[in-house]
């Protein structure tokens, strides 16, 4: 953990997404620069983001955020400026921080909307952060929030919009909690170079676990979605549509409830992909599906963040009652640990 002390600022770092259609594929190009993706898979995604309206809801999203953190930090009697900022559109990290700059912030926290290790959930953040930096002259030092899959505030709105979920479902629908894929290699080398590695996935399981436990789900599965790389890549594996189909065929299972564990919004790989493809691919087989809420407006949520702010600045470690490590805590951009999370 960096060191306790109080800061003046705090930056919501995200990933960002399309205000418009024109800006479709110029942000899945900011996305996917330098991985050689091929122009049809960009329109192949293009063509989501269209059905879906042309824009991305996450920006929105963030925004709703940002004002429950302002309107809780009034409550809490506190005067603490809260900026935005993403990777891949505007507002830009690095536009944010020279912002943050000229208004002569000098130490400020961030939150990451992620909360889990790996290369894209962690160390991308944490490049995002250095990138910022370099980019604006005497920059406020930036002190990355730790990684909050356990976190109890974020636990316990997740199992109660599971239990409300559950209620919503047929009697005996199976509970399925769903991540983004990552491929097996990153997955592999999520976490320190300890030698156990897989952070990301066992984060995942573990929250999914404790959600599961404070809802009193007794079983559930744990399935991944929105692989988006070559077809000779392992990627983590079932895929959600691929589960559920075999959930019908194999025990026939008509009813379902996701939990996308994964996700803090509803931003379009939860509309697409749960909302929309995955009720669309099993329609034909009877099976209907129940999606649990993600906890992004809610209070437990805004409550969860500044209260990492007060663990940032006292020093304090809040209560975790997973078994996972929560890493991320760290200053200016530097990894975790040495040769942590590797892209």
């Amino acid at each position: 953990m960096t060191e306790a002390a109080p800061v003046d600022a705090l930056l919501l770092l995200s990933f960002g997404g399309p205000d418009g259609q024109e800006d479709v594929i110029p942000f899945l190009e900011n996305v996917t620069r330098g991985r050689g993706v091929p122009p049809e898979r960009l329109e192949e995604v293009a063509a989501h983001y269209r059905r879906l309206g042309g824009r991305s809801p996450l920006n929105d999203l963030n925004l709703q955020i940002i004002d429950h953190l302002r309107d809780e930090l009034v409550l809490r009697g506190r005067d603490l400026p809260v900026y935005f900022g993403n990777r891949n559109w505007a507002p830009m990290a690095e536009d944010t921080v020279r912002q943050m700059a000229a208004d002569g912030v000098r130490r400020a926290a961030v939150f990451a909307t992620s909360a889990w290790g790996g290369y894209s959930g962690c160390a991308q953040y944490q490049e995002d952060i250095a990138r910022a930096r370099a980019a604006v002259p005497d920059a406020p030092t930036l002190h990355r929030l730790r990684q909050f899959h356990d976190h109890p505030l974020f636990v316990g709105r997740f199992a109660a919009d599971l239990r409300e979920a559950v209620s919503r479902a047929a009697a005996g629908a199976r509970v399925v909690f769903t991540a983004h894929s990552v491929p097996e290699r990153a997955d592999l080398d999520s976490g320190p170079a300890d030698g156990t590695g897989r952070l990301y996935s066992r984060q995942v399981a573990e929250s999914a676990r404790l959600v599961a436990r404070e809802a009193g789900v007794a079983d559930h599965d744990l399935v991944w979605q929105s692989r988006s790389g070559p077809p000779h890549v392992p990627w983590l594996e079932p895929d959600v549509v691929d589960h559920v189909r075999a959930l019908h065929a194999e025990q026939g299972v008509t009813d379902v409830v996701i939990c996308p564990i994964g996700f803090v919004s509803d931003h379009v790989e939860v509309i697409w992909d749960l909302d929309t493809e995955l009720v669309d691919e099993v329609a034909d087989l009877g099976v209907r599906v129940t999606r649990c809420a993600t906890p992004g407006p809610s209070d437990e949520f805004t409550r969860m963040v500044l209260d990492l702010v007060d663990e940032l600045e006292t020093g304090i470690a809040g209560e975790r009652p997973g078994r996972e490590p929560s890493l991320g805590c760290t200053r200016d951009g530097n990894r975790c640990a040495v040769a942590c999370c590797g892209a």
